[in-house]
């Protein structure tokens, strides 16, 4: 883990480690932080803009101090100088401080710390995790009928943190819970916390089927 990363601030996209993300490079300072970190450890920090200050994207809005770096495992350079690529999350970090911009740097780099992924209960950990895989079969049944199945047993193999990262990038869910499940200081945590995140979804689109009002106490 190195002590400082380049930080790529978003308002709506939260990387969780275990789990990969596709990204589209087009702003010119993050061109630039592609070029140098593909120069260096293909490194970035992915952190999110608090959603009080989205508006000022433009410069260098407020971040949560819990983010999470991301190796890039692929990329493709577009004759425009903008870049695809494929983000693959390690870890999580936290923002000790920001590094003054040099001459010359255009995006904002960061002295961090890296974060240990802890299991913590790991009969919590599997009754949360089961729990999360049964409410994403419900959530698929709710919202693509009941003929549409999903593979459970393929699921319970992957590893805990793969599962609450794939899971929490295929249902909508607030920016605001997704970096409550980056924050949490454990895996049995995070996985609580999604599942109570999927029980709520569920009860919107129940509350929503039956005609009734959208909020749920």
């Amino acid at each position: 883990m190195p002590a400082t990363l380049p930080l790529f601030p978003l308002d709506n996209v939260v990387l969780l480690p275990g789990g990969v993300a596709p990204l589209h490079i087009f702003e010119p300072r993050y061109r630039q932080m592609m070029e140098h970190a593909l120069a260096r450890d293909r490194r970035i920090g992915m952190s999110v803009v608090r959603p009080d200050h989205a508006h000022e994207m433009a410069g260098d809005p407020p971040l949560y101090p819990i983010g999470c770096a991301g190796f890039v495992a692929e990329h493709q350079r577009l004759p425009d100088g903008r870049f695809h690529l494929l983000l693959r999350a390690t870890h999580r970090f936290r923002v000790d401080r920001e590094v003054p911009r040099e001459a010359g740097r255009l995006y904002r780099v960061a002295e961090v710390t890296a974060l240990e992924e802890r299991l913590g209960d790991r009969d919590d950990a599997l009754r949360a995790r089961d729990r999360v895989i049964e409410l994403l079969v419900q959530l698929t049944r709710r919202m693509l009928g009941p003929e549409r199945g999903i593979d459970v047993e393929h699921l319970h193999a992957l590893e805990l943190a793969q599962l609450a990262s794939g899971v929490a990038q295929s249902v909508s869910l607030p920016t605001r819970e997704k970096q409550a499940l980056l924050e949490a200081d454990t895996l049995a945590e995070r996985l609580e916390r999604l599942g109570s995140a999927l029980d709520f979804h569920l009860a919107l689109l129940e509350r929503a089927a039956a005609g009734g009002p959208e909020t749920v106490h």
